[in-house]
């Protein structure tokens, strides 16, 4: 039997996708290129290289990816994504451009390149407009697990719970100019990918493994790809678990809020695979459903229950993932800061029902 970590011993690390626009008009640019040139020349407070790590190209060239190392806590965890945030924006504002954090485009603007990796080239040959009409932006979440064994496991047990993160996150209700009447839309816009949604049940890692390689022989999946593009997988090269359910958040303190939320959900999986406790079964239509409710509502609307499948309050929803992972943020010591980031979420609305107070006519997109 693995031993399972405790609370404090779990590691984590977030990768956030961010969007790179004009300063004026706030519509993106494929300026990526310029932006990772720029990254080389900046320079820290003390005149030695800028805090933070470096900077990823993503699928489209309007898009840029920052990454935090492999932390240990939370305290940790908020000062490597503050010092990427700032290496972003220093860069990006030496290019002239501007880092936006929202899961879709607000301003509409021509279509953008594609990446010139072959593995992004690939994707471009197979998916054809959903390849160009990607530009969206996420916030994923590692969580270390002891090996691929107790991540597949793991999944089973996350499944409730992504409908949660998407809502608390939900930050993209515009889409190219238009209000989508939708609290999350990179959600439903990624909907249209094979295997974009909740992941199934799995057995084992053999199962897991399995199935990918299957899709891969369907066609439906790129022939290189190492792993399907489900809400929640094991990583295929790193021992982790990654969800990737949630929008890119407006601030750090949200960041923060869903990396804690998910190392504890995580964590309360490893103790319950040990004991031999099963995971919900959730059935695949209950699961989609969620994740829609979640997607068009956020936290300021209904929300299908984690644990009954009852339509509540999503404030209720929120609170029901809270009591569950509260175990796993006592031992951490992360419970106060946690709760407090979610009933702020809570208060305010997120990311997606303050880009709507804020998009009144005449307010510079800056603001959003």
């Amino acid at each position: 039997m693995v031993a399972v970590p405790g609370a404090r011993e779990v590691t984590l690390g977030v990768e956030e996708e961010f969007l790179l626009v004009d300063p004026v008009h706030g519509a993106p640019v494929g300026g990526a290129g310029d932006v990772l040139d720029a990254e080389r020349g900046l320079r820290g407070p003390d005149g030695g290289p800028a805090p933070g790590r470096g900077l990823q190209r993503e699928l489209l060239a309007s898009m840029v990816e920052t990454a935090t190392g492999v932390c240990t806590g939370l305290a940790e965890l908020r000062a490597e994504l503050t010092a990427a945030r700032a290496r972003l924006d220093g860069a990006a504002r030496k290019a002239g451009l501007r880092p936006l954090a929202s899961g879709t485009a607000p301003m509409a603007a021509p279509a953008r390149a594609v990446t010139p990796t072959r593995h992004y080239r690939q994707m471009a040959r197979l998916y054809g407009r959903l390849t160009d009409e990607t530009e969206t932006c996420g916030c994923h979440v590692h969580v270390g697990v002891p090996d691929r064994e107790s991540a597949v496991a793991v999944l089973n047990h996350l499944r409730p719970w992504l409908p949660v993160l998407l809502a608390l996150s939900a930050n993209s209700p515009y889409h190219r100019g238009a209000d989508t009447g939708h609290a999350s839309w990179r959600v439903l816009a990624l909907s249209r990918w094979p295997t974009h949604q909740i992941p199934p049940r799995f057995a084992s890692a053999a199962q897991y493994d399995r199935t990918v390689a299957a899709l891969r022989r369907s066609g439906v999946l790129p022939s290189r790809a190492g792993n399907a593009y489900w809400w929640a997988r094991p990583s295929h090269h790193l021992p982790t678990v990654e969800v990737r359910v949630a929008d890119v958040t407006p601030t750090v303190d949200e960041a923060v809020l869903q990396a804690g939320l998910t190392r504890a959900l995580v964590t309360c999986a490893l103790h319950a695979v040990v004991r031999g406790r099963p995971a919900p079964r959730l059935p695949d239509h209950a699961a989609g459903a969620a994740l829609w409710t979640a997607a068009r509502y956020g936290v300021s609307g209904p929300a299908l229950h984690p644990e009954t499948g009852e339509r509540v309050p999503a404030a209720e929803a929120v609170r029901a993932l809270l009591r569950r992972v509260r175990p796993a943020l006592e031992a951490s010591g992360d419970e106060a800061e946690v709760r407090e980031l979610a009933e702020r979420v809570l208060a305010r609305g997120s990311g997606a029902d303050r880009q709507r107070r804020r998009a009144a006519p005449g307010t510079p997109w800056e603001t959003l």
